[in-house]
């Protein structure tokens, strides 16, 4: 098996770590490994771990005497709902926190109302704002494309055009990623001559596989001392298998297994409860009959054309 380097603060110069140092890349460390651990994203990690091998080559080739140039961070997320865009972005902070590339690694999650005013001017205050509470951390725009969307008179544009000339200003500052779904981003870049050449790195977040779900809600539920039946493995592997056929964008990806798994919970409480006398085995098994319906977890109706979501209906 290959070997896969941690974490480094590499300097050119030598010097005693700090406690401060030591803390910031065990935590960079340890999100680095939760990164790995994450099911498929196989394009993410090895972006990452791209980053992480330039950053420790610069540093030897300055130590070397050799000229490097800082790289440009900031991304674009495409996504469907629930395939780990907010995830990675707050893991991912944490991770160039650990070698030194951002000073405080935290994560700034915006949407168009953080951004947009409601008068002249109102834009560029509330952007800059969010821009100067994401500085030496990540600026996560959820759902950027909706900038776009007001027309040429919209106050989304000025945001954008604020967002772009800060992208360029404070590049060494603050990392930016901009999210939303894949056909909706690609009209967004196009709405910005700006943007394409200020995000080099561009991200595309699959929906999952109903296997990979599979493990997922074995994830979830391991980290609860619980695990399923052989006929609940079955049944919820049946589930996920219809709410693919019905589409990833209205499944919600990971979070239809989050929510298949706690529907089961709560309805293997409610079972338990009832029993009022259970060994220890009984609390860490969910059975077939403790899994929820798909309807219950799904915000999508039936139509006659197929699914819609339903007014009001959204994907934290």
């Amino acid at each position: 098996m290959a070997h896969r380097p941690s974490i480094q603060v590499v300097r050119a110069t030598a010097r005693r770590d700090t406690a401060v140092d030591a803390a910031r890349r065990l935590e960079g460390e340890q999100a680095l490994q939760s990164l790995r651990r994450m099911i498929g994203l196989e394009q993410v990690k090895r972006t990452v771990e791209e980053l992480l091998a330039l950053q420790r080559i610069s540093v030897r080739k300055r130590a070397a005497g050799l000229r490097t140039q800082p790289q440009t961070l900031h991304m674009v997320f495409r996504g469907n709902p629930g395939t780990g865009k907010s995830s990675v972005a707050r893991l991912l902070g944490r991770i160039l926190h650990g070698v030194g590339l951002l000073e405080r690694g935290h994560l700034v999650e915006v949407e168009r109302a953080d951004l947009v005013g409601e008068y002249i001017g109102h834009t560029a205050l509330k952007t800059r704002a969010a821009i100067r509470r994401a500085l030496g951390g990540v600026l996560f725009v959820d759902e950027a494309y909706a900038l776009a969307r007001g027309g040429e008179r919209d106050f989304g544009r000025e945001a954008i055009d604020t967002l772009v000339k800060s992208i360029e200003d404070r590049r060494e500052e603050v990392l930016v990623v901009f999210a939303g779904y894949p056909r909706e981003m690609d009209r967004f870049m196009a709405s910005n001559p700006g943007l394409t050449s200020r995000l080099p790195i561009l991200l595309d977040f699959p929906d999952y596989h109903p296997q990979d779900l599979l493990r997922i809600a074995e994830d979830l539920l391991g980290q609860q001392d619980c695990h399923l039946e052989p006929l609940a493995r079955d049944r919820l592997e049946v589930l996920l298998r219809e709410a693919d056929r019905r589409g990833g964008i209205y499944s919600g990806n990971a979070r239809l297994a989050r929510n298949l798994v706690e529907g089961a919970l709560r309805r293997q409480a409610l079972r338990l409860d009832a029993e009022r006398s259970w060994r220890r085995s009984d609390l860490a098994t969910v059975v077939a009959a403790d899994l929820p319906d798909l309807g219950t977890v799904l915000p999508h109706r039936a139509e006659a054309g197929g699914y819609e979501v339903p007014e009001g209906a959204f994907f934290a």
